[in-house]
């Protein structure tokens, strides 16, 4: 007896994963869905006529087909079949119907619903309103082939001359992400957004540059993946948790740390505005600097200098080319976003505007801005651990690599 096909839905579709050869599920009818090595799925049917297997015929790519339609045209090609001839013109024509719909609209719809659908409802709904505000009404009538480097140059530029360049560059990397998946599936052979580099769409008059919550952890987590000095490595993590700027980090001297305190006092030469700053350190950023200590040795700085004298602090542009090596599959930013970054983040969380400004050493006006080393203490030790806490949380989000015993330990 024949083993009969179990019928194929769209749960048990999407759990079909690629081998190492392609292979075939049957639904039945004489469909089937054949799975390729590259993850696309293709509906093909076969069939016998005049009592011999013939070739089978392709339908069409899931999901752009869906499975009610490849069972309606298998059910066609049957009573095709049944009258003694063969399918397959048909099927051209058919095939051409879908080939019209292989547009930038048609395509995006299948890549959100497959890759985007499953993602948070902020990020699909970033992803949908940069979709239909943008990348639809410029380029989505195009075939996914025929739009150019230039013609996602545009849009960006139509986008930013509205005053929104950050969602420019989140609509350039919504069709890059698009089209690497276009490509997988062999709809399209190259990927116009790559080739649009970030700092064409970014420029350093427009920093308004705040990393999401999802992005500190991305951040941070390639981080400490790559290949880079450990050393390094902590200095950015220690710059995201401290809101101080680069310079005042990298030039650090061991002088200037109580770490039994927890306190960090800047001397008003290295101040932006000349006057001291104090840093209350959070219980992780205390642990990070006294793992730091061990690997300065006895030299006078936290950061020595790997090359000459160990006399000298790491140059200036150290981490900026440490992190830019990473590649990071981040809207572009520059380090000094980090304070802003953080600054945004503590102020949605209710926290006073004093403090935070106090904490990122910033000028208050009026009376309040007459300047007291040591003022809101309380209320900066309290934000500066409750930031701590929050950028460990982004990285355990999703976490895969070891990052060090830096969890909390205050409240």
């Amino acid at each position: 007896m024949p083993k009969t096909a179990v019928p194929l839905n769209d749960t048990r579709i999407k759990a079909l994963k690629p081998k190492a050869s392609r292979y075939r599920v049957a639904d039945g009818g004489g469909l089937v869905l054949e799975v390729m090595t590259s993850g696309s799925k293709v509906w093909r049917y076969r069939y016998t006529l005049h009592g011999e297997r013939q070739p089978m015929v392709t339908i069409g790519d899931y999901p752009a087909i869906s499975l009610q339609d490849a069972r309606e045209k298998a059910r066609r090609y049957t009573e095709i079949v049944a009258r003694g001839v063969s399918p397959v013109a048909d099927a051209k024509k058919d095939r051409g119907a879908v080939k019209r719909l292989d547009t930038v609209k048609a395509f995006g719809g299948d890549w959100y619903t497959a890759q985007i659908a499953p993602m948070s409802e902020s990020y699909r709904r970033n992803v949908k309103r940069a979709l239909e505000k943008d990348l639809y009404p410029s380029i989505g009538n195009k075939p996914l082939g025929d739009v150019t480097p230039g013609d996602i140059l545009a849009l960006c530029d139509r986008i930013k001359s509205r005053g929104a360049p950050k969602m420019a560059l989140f609509t350039r990397n919504v069709a890059k992400r698009m089209y690497e998946f276009a490509i997988a599936r062999q709809f399209a052979q190259t990927n116009p957004a790559q080739a649009v580099v970030a700092r064409f769409i970014a420029t350093q008059d427009s920093r308004t540059r705040v990393l999401s919550p999802d992005e500190i952890g991305t951040v941070l987590r390639a981080v400490y993946a790559s290949d880079i000095r450990r050393q390094l490595k902590l200095a950015v993590h220690l710059l995201v948790l401290t809101m101080v700027r680069k310079s005042e980090l990298t030039e650090a001297t061991w002088p200037e740390f109580d770490l039994d305190a927890g306190m960090w006092k800047i001397p008003a030469d290295r101040m932006k505005k000349e006057k001291e700053h104090w840093v209350f350190l959070s219980t992780q950023a205390v642990e990070m600097l006294r793992e730091l200590r061990v690997l300065s040795g006895d030299g006078e700085f936290v950061f020595p200098s790997t090359r000459g004298s160990s006399e000298k602090p790491i140059s200036k542009s150290t981490l900026n080319q440490a992190v830019r090596a990473l590649s990071l599959d981040v809207q572009h930013f520059v380090l000094h976003d980090l304070r802003r970054t953080a600054s945004t983040h503590l102020h949605e969380m209710g926290h006073s505007s004093d403090a935070i400004e106090k904490a990122l050493a910033h000028t208050i006006k009026g009376i309040k801005g007459i300047y007291n080393r040591a003022e809101y203490a309380e209320e900066r030790q309290k934000i500066l651990q409750v930031w701590a806490n929050f950028v460990d949380a982004q990285i355990e989000g999703g976490r895969k690599v070891v990052i060090g015993n830096f969890g909390q330990s205050a409240a």
